[in-house]
């Protein structure tokens, strides 16, 4: 398969660890990934030597690029500087106002008229080291978005994929569920990357679909506590639900939710479907409100 690899000159070393996609071939596959994104604000994390953003400057209505190292993010600058679609900021995606970028400017908002942002398309080679953190944080935002295809770890890609009883089944898997239908596209080997990693890739896309009115949890500090309820179940993997739940809750109350839920206290937490974990999570505020 054929690189794209410059050689006019030297590249630079960045010093985070990155793992650069370098093969064409596959890069058109990840873009395809996408869909149409001709009327499309598209968000590319870590675009690193811009192998991605080479294809989306010429598809994308708007590309907004989030380059923390400064070399690069200067010489993506200089080689899209002719692309009036295209922005790249200097800055680590974790700390960037997502707020800012896709919600409603300061004296454009028009009182009794609710902003519905245009849903942008996210993708990104994420590192590996801080991918959960990541994805995390755009699920935080996923009003603003409509479908995400990202790279990561193979193994990451299972645990982010895998289905209630499974042994990857997990809170990342509870909770990118929570917001979108998750699929694998295609696994990618070493020798796609520069330099290799020792691990394969895998592309996943997430198409954003929030469960959380289905569930039942449709008020806010709910779907926050709700979260917060899924880190306590799946606190030690090797714990039963009921010895990660009962430092929370009374005896008397985590005893009867079960039961009205019909979940089983020596249960572990990764047998337990979003359904289920939610039906748990009502029945134990029931509890502690008294009803």
């Amino acid at each position: 398969m054929p690189k794209v690899v410059s050689t006019r000159r030297p590249q630079h070393q960045p010093k985070l660890g990155q793992h650069f996609l370098s093969d064409d071939s596959f890069a058109v596959q990840i873009v395809d990934g996408l869909g149409d994104v001709s009327q499309n604000t598209v968000l590319e994390i870590g675009p690193g030597r811009g192998v991605l953003t080479s294809l989306l400057a010429k598809r994308a209505r708007r590309l907004i690029a989030v380059e923390l190292d400064r070399v690069l993010a200067a010489q993506l600058r200089l080689r899209f500087g002719m692309f009036s679609n295209v922005e790249v900021i200097e800055a680590d995606i974790l700390s960037v106002d997502v707020d800012s970028l896709f919600g409603p400017k300061p004296g454009l908002r028009r009182p009794g008229i609710e902003f519905k942002p245009s849903p942008a398309k996210v993708i990104g080679n994420l590192p590996y080291y801080i991918t959960s953190d990541i994805l995390l944080r755009l699920l935080d935002y996923s009003k603003y978005f409509e479908t995400l295809v990202i790279l990561v770890q193979r193994e990451v890609a299972d645990r982010i994929s895998a289905l209630p009883g499974s042994r990857d089944y997990g809170l990342l898997s509870a909770t990118a569920q929570l917001y979108a239908r998750v699929e694998k596209l295609f696994t990618l080997p070493p020798a796609a990357f520069l330099p290799p990693p020792k691990v394969h890739s895998t592309a996943l896309r997430l198409t954003i679909a929030p469960r959380q009115q289905e569930l039942g949890l449709t008020e806010g500090y709910s779907n926050d506590a709700f979260i917060d309820f899924l880190k306590l179940s799946f606190g030690q993997k090797r714990k039963t639900l009921w010895n990660n739940l009962k430092s929370n809750y009374a005896d008397a109350d985590l005893r009867g939710a079960l039961a009205r839920a019909r979940v089983k206290p020596a249960v572990r937490a990764e047998t337990l479907t979003l359904e289920q974990s939610a039906a748990l999570f009502h029945a134990l505020r029931n509890s502690r409100d008294g009803s």
